[in-house]
């Protein structure tokens, strides 16, 4: 029986792919599995028995990643089960700034009870007049799911499209239309490009990209987007471009004292994916990969461990976590073959500092060996996915 928490609420399509093998507990220490949202897990001590979490969206900056690895704690997110909510708010974002919506909308409810509103509204309308996307260039920084998904959408509704992605995926590139612009350099985007969206992940080297000496690079009168972590941009910085008319506008879906309010901002309350198709998708997606790992070992879409299969677990298997260095695989199968273990199986995987080894072998495990593989040195942790033949 596998035991999960949830931190926070996980659509019910999602968990209805739990069969009778798993159970809903109410103590995290009790769960092998915790399914997250929103929840800040940095602070928390996790027992011996969590080996799994599962963040139903794609950041994880509400989890200590690196803490987990450590302790044996497999990380995954959902990247990609949003990606569409995230596209139409981008389309939205695109539209609501090129043209002042927002502001008209404003004015017809603060004028709703004058008689004279219809005649109002043709003497006033002109206030609010924009200036249409299509034909306009397009600059998207970061090309993976939702990235191409914008990219394709603004090349339907007849804009010029420019990308950048050092890191574009062989996947993303077929996906991508051919129309679109890949640049290798992203000044190219800041100089030739009327609206700007960032599509990448809060990394040290991408915290505060959008800064005063990028924006310096922009064309005057561009709009700004950002639906993808607050720290991208340098958001003091973006201010002193709209207070000096670089910036015609930025939106964000990130709510702060610095930018709610002010003018320039249009500030959205965080709901890039808050659509019932995003969470539904994110939650079943979660649940899988969290299936896949408890029952067969698996490892998809991790963030602190690598992408490591071996198919549907049938028999005997290890799963070991353990850090990337030389010799680990020799070790483990001296050991197995000197206890008269016979590997029928094996796959490894590296990322950075740590590795993961799948072992399947052709007869029962016992504990005595568990314990001798859990003893090598740089082994972190050693899970026994089936024990019997």
């Amino acid at each position: 029986m596998f035991k999960y928490k949830c931190l926070n609420p996980i659509a019910k399509v999602g968990l209805n792919n739990f069969t009778d093998q798993y159970e809903a507990v109410d103590n995290i220490d009790d769960a092998d599995g915790v399914l997250v949202r929103s929840a800040n897990m940095n602070e928390m001590e996790f027992s011996d028995n969590l080996v799994a979490i599962a963040r139903a969206g794609a950041g994880v900056n509400n989890i200590p990643i690196d803490r987990c690895a450590e302790e044996g704690i497999v990380v995954f997110n959902t990247p990609g089960a949003n990606a569409n909510g995230v596209k139409e708010m981008v389309i939205a974002a695109m539209l609501i700034a090129s043209r002042d919506i927002i502001g008209g909308v404003q004015w017809v409810s603060a004028n709703a009870g004058d008689p004279e509103i219809a005649k109002l509204t043709e003497k006033t309308k002109k206030k609010f007049a924009g200036t249409e996307i299509a034909g306009k260039k397009l600059g998207i920084i970061g090309l993976g799911a939702i990235g191409v998904r914008v990219a394709n959408a603004a090349r339907n509704l007849g804009m010029e499209v420019f990308g950048y992605d050092p890191y574009l995926s062989v996947d993303a590139a077929w996906s991508l239309s051919s129309d679109v612009k890949h640049v290798t350099n992203v000044d190219d985007i800041y100089s030739k490009c009327d609206i700007i969206t960032i599509h990448v992940p809060a990394l040290d080297n991408t915290k505060g990209m959008v800064n005063a000496e990028a924006i310096a690079k922009m064309k005057k009168g561009v709009i700004l987007i950002n639906l993808a972590r607050d720290i991208l941009c340098n958001e003091a910085d973006v201010l002193s471009g709209i207070n000096s008319g670089k910036i015609r506008k930025y939106v964000t879906d990130f709510p702060n004292t610095v930018t709610a309010g002010h003018d320039g901002c249009i500030v959205i309350p965080h709901l890039g994916a808050s659509t019932e198709e995003s969470e539904d998708n994110c939650a079943v997606k979660a649940v899988l990969q969290m299936k896949d790992y408890l029952e067969n070992g698996n490892i998809v879409n991790s963030v602190n461990m690598p992408r490591c299969e071996q198919g549907i677990c049938t028999g005997p298997r290890f799963a070991i976590i353990h850090k990337n260095v030389a010799g680990m695989i020799g070790q483990f199968s001296q050991l197995l073959g000197n206890e008269g273990y016979n590997i029928s199986n094996m796959t490894n995987k590296s990322r950075g500092d740590f590795a993961y080894t799948i072992i399947d072998v052709e007869s029962a495990i016992t504990d005595d060996i568990t314990e001798k593989l859990n003893k090598i040195d740089n082994v972190i942790r050693v899970r026994v996915v089936r024990k019997d033949v």
